[in-house]
């Protein structure tokens, strides 16, 4: 037999309903996009796990109980793999307005780099926002490329000509970016306002004012460090902005959102998690859809052999049958996990796509090798039996 009448033979097949393609294909359909879609959700939550953490400042540490270089806290983001944004603060003087003589209103003097931090919480919200969504191999890796762009965004937006409020303080007074306030100081530009919800992070903030100072204006009380992901080095960094002092304290490292597990660990979750196994799955899915393809006509192909098929033109065959009920069923589940990574992924949805897309691919790969695998153990001298026992 040639070529082309091996292709006109296994699409007549294909189209008379003789290799029962529709449910071979539903088969592979069912398993690709189930199996695969589980995948692809469960990466998804791990990334919105990790976007969670990182908007909530779970993966922001202090150094407290020591004074601290201002200048040495906020160069630790210069430092090669280390912390992406770090800063000083300490308590000021409270800051009275104007229009309300009897409420004083809590202030901090912070650094540039701290005013970046707090700047980032609001940035990263906004990132993590499913109205923000336009689209790893794993969750970290996605969190981190989305992490690294509010960084950069950050650090055209951190404005330190005037003071920042928390959202509280500018609904209570109704101030926005660029509104003048009062103060017993005298008037104070609001330069920006950041953030800062009850989450169980540090609540200090919750409702003050920052007043940006220089990082070489004497001694700060604490260091703030962010990084992802999260890693030992930054204790080290942060220990080393401390002022050596020769009184005793109690210096210490700590999460400044304590609502969080401080012993997660994005890669870990993601080389953890319960669906590592799917594709596995998928496969022995595919090696026995090919294997039954091929046993359920073992009386048909022996036969052809005893009329003089030969056993290459018979293989060529059913291998293109094979091909296009699971090559059909693998482009349409490819199709479906690539629209629902894309819609559903906050960032990086390439990385979980390639994750999950190796459930068809497998299940594919094994459906292509059982066939040929199993229809080189049909023989000529098998009719006879096959025969009898039909």
């Amino acid at each position: 037999m040639n070529l082309r009448s091996i292709c006109s033979e296994a699409v007549r097949n294909i189209s008379a309903g003789t290799t029962r393609a529709a449910w071979f294909f539903l088969v592979m359909l069912i398993t690709g996009a189930l199996l695969g879609g589980y995948e692809a959700m469960s990466i998804v939550q791990l990334e919105q796990e990790a976007i969670t953490r990182i908007s909530s400042d779970a993966d922001t540490k202090a150094l407290i109980g020591a004074s601290v270089d201002g200048q040495a806290c906020d160069g630790l983001e210069m430092v090669h793999n280390g912390p992406s944004l770090a800063g000083a603060a300490r308590a000021a003087e409270s800051i009275t307005a104007s229009s309300t003589p009897g409420m004083e209103l809590p202030a901090y003097e912070a650094t540039p780099g701290f005013i970046k931090l707090l700047a980032s919480g609001q940035k990263t919200a906004n990132a993590a926002s499913p109205s923000a969504s336009s689209s790893s191999s794993s969750a970290s890796s996605s969190a981190q490329q989305g992490a690294t762009s509010t960084q950069q965004e950050v650090n055209e937006t951190a404005d330190t000509s005037g003071i920042w409020i928390s959202t509280d303080v500018s609904h209570d007074f109704g101030l926005v970016k660029g509104s003048v306030m009062q103060t017993n100081r005298g008037d104070m530009t609001i330069a920006g306002v950041f953030s800062w919800p009850n989450d169980g992070r540090d609540t200090r903030f919750a409702y003050a004012a920052m007043i940006p100072v220089s990082a070489s204006s004497g001694e700060f009380t604490e260091c703030w460090a962010k990084q992802w992901p999260v890693s030992e080095q930054t204790n080290d960094l942060l220990y080393s902005t401390a002022i050596v002092s020769g009184t005793g304290g109690n210096t210490t490292v700590a999460q400044v959102n304590k609502s969080f597990d401080s012993r997660y660990n994005a890669y870990s979750s993601y080389k953890n998690r319960m669906t590592v196994w799917l594709p596995y799955v998928s496969l022995a899915v595919g090696v026995i859809a090919g294997v039954i393809s091929v046993r359920r006509r073992r009386l048909e192909y022996a036969g052809a052999l005893h009329v003089g098929q030969t056993k290459g033109a018979q293989l060529l065959e059913m291998t293109l049958e094979t091909l296009i009920w699971a090559g059909l069923a693998t482009i349409a589940c490819l199709a479906l996990l690539c629209a629902y990574c894309w819609r559903m992924s906050a960032d990086g949805w390439m990385n979980i796509f390639i994750a999950a897309c190796r459930i068809p691919a497998t299940a594919f790969a094994g459906a292509m090798a059982a066939t040929f695998l199993a229809g080189l153990s049909v023989r000529e001298s098998q009719l006879l039996r096959f025969f009898k026992s039909r």
